[in-house]
């Protein structure tokens, strides 16, 4: 998946050398055979490419990957390490307990241009970030079978969304950006959210579901019988 990544809406994948790189909605190097003799020069070049574009890019590195000294060599490049994550996977044949249910809530997949800024002012707030810029962008990737946005409402409020990944001929769905309000943690809404996703990975056929789970979020996923695999850590250059 890393190394031949599917089509995604709103994403160009590009490979430079043995770098393969996703660029459009988000920016990241994804997948690597570079030895350490190769990768300094390789990351400058990654870095140049996003200094020039003035966009946001990541290099994604999974406990498993080499070469060594590589986090160091991204961090003398000016990419700065986001805190640990887990990709974690769901096998579908599988149940969620009962208890992600939520029965306050209406999940939506989004379809308009309203629900869309529903879910960006949603992300926005549970992650203190500003990604207003990519709401054309989803508003376009709308009738995409590959992508699915999805809003939690409670009382008609938006409290709680999430992404869905539906990569064509492949096993794997993945869940990205969950999310809820900091007003609204701690109810139970994200597992909600999760379940949902879930349901909605199966329905369409995919065996397994993965995510790269915050440290927040994992103990969740846990309980709701994902089996964490190994760390991620994103080294992120912004502009």
């Amino acid at each position: 998946m890393r190394a031949d990544p599917p089509r995604a809406a709103g994403v160009r994948h590009e490979r430079v050398g043995s770098i393969v790189r996703a660029s459009g909605l988000w920016n990241v190097v994804l997948y690597w055979t570079l030895s350490e003799s190769e990768a300094v020069a390789a990351v400058a070049e990654q870095a140049a490419f996003a200094r020039t574009a003035g966009v946001e890019l990541e290099w994604k590195v999974y406990g498993h990957d080499g070469p060594p000294g590589l986090a160091n060599v991204l961090q003398d490049a000016g990419f700065v390490a986001d805190p640990q994550e887990t990709f974690m996977v769901f096998d579908l044949a599988r149940e969620l307990p009962d208890g992600a249910a939520n029965n306050d809530l209406e999940i939506r997949q989004i379809t308009d241009a309203a629900g869309v800024d529903d879910f960006i002012a949603v992300g926005d707030a549970a992650f203190g970030r500003n990604h207003g810029a990519k709401a054309e962008t989803y508003v376009r990737s709308l009738g995409d079978p590959g992508l699915a946005l999805y809003v939690a409402y409670r009382d008609r409020r938006p409290v709680s969304a999430g992404r869905l990944q539906l990569p064509e001929g492949r096993s794997f769905a993945s869940m990205w950006g969950g999310g809820t309000t900091p007003e609204h943690q701690r109810q139970g809404i994200y597992r909600a959210l999760v379940a949902h996703r879930a349901r909605e990975a199966r329905r369409r056929g995919y065996r397994y579901l993965t995510v790269d789970a915050a440290s927040t979020s994992r103990p969740i996923l846990e309980r709701l019988g994902f089996t964490p695999l190994t760390g991620i850590t994103g080294f992120v250059l912004r502009p």
